[in-house]
């Protein structure tokens, strides 16, 4: 059941058991059954805190590939990674998840062209290497939003799983790799 669904029904559900506590308190605050009502709502909106899924990514050091300005270009692109699968997960207007989704594709190609001039001012290796993964993401995000003009929110999902891992693995792995030499050259 999609996340939708879910969140619509635990708010039925919630409505109906804040309607049966008036009803029951209507006939006395003494009415235990409103009490137990109202405990059990407490209960579930608890566990429903604690179980329910959620998409959004929280920074961690290790995500630190030690050039604070491409760190904090990573930050920025997790809180729009966030942002965009907020618009996903509570099915916000289009233009919402057109904006965050915009948002997010022209952040990630100033901060690709960022990385490059940086990689490139300071005789990374592997730089060419490093651009054709950047332009290989790009291609394949533009074939995301051509989805997404087709089937609307529908298509949303592959798309916010798609750029969670890679953001994710790209840091982690690819752009890791400079670090050290980067740092040698003065670069943090």
């Amino acid at each position: 059941m999609s996340r939708r669904i879910n969140a619509l029904i635990y708010a039925a559900i919630v409505g109906l058991v804040i309607v049966a506590i008036f009803l029951g308190f209507l006939s006395g605050f003494d009415n235990i059954v409103s009490w137990i009502l109202i405990i059990s709502l407490i209960l579930v909106s608890f566990i429903y805190g604690k179980t329910k899924k959620s998409n959004q990514i929280e920074w961690k050091d290790e995500y630190s590939v030690g050039v604070q300005i491409l760190d904090d270009d990573h930050k920025k692109l997790v809180q729009l990674l966030n942002q965009f699968s907020t618009a996903y997960d509570y099915a916000m207007s289009e233009s919402f998840e057109r904006k965050a989704l915009e948002d997010l594709i022209d952040y990630t190609k100033t901060h690709f062209s960022r990385e490059e001039q940086i990689m490139e001012e300071n005789g990374y290796p592997d730089v060419e290497n490093h651009k054709a993964q950047h332009k290989k993401m790009i291609a394949q995000v533009e074939t995301f939003v051509e989805l997404y003009n087709l089937k609307g929110h529908d298509a949303l999902e592959e798309v916010s799983n798609f750029l969670t891992k890679w953001l994710i693995n790209h840091i982690n792995g690819t752009d890791k790799q400079y670090t050290e030499h980067l740092n040698n050259r003065g670069v943090l």
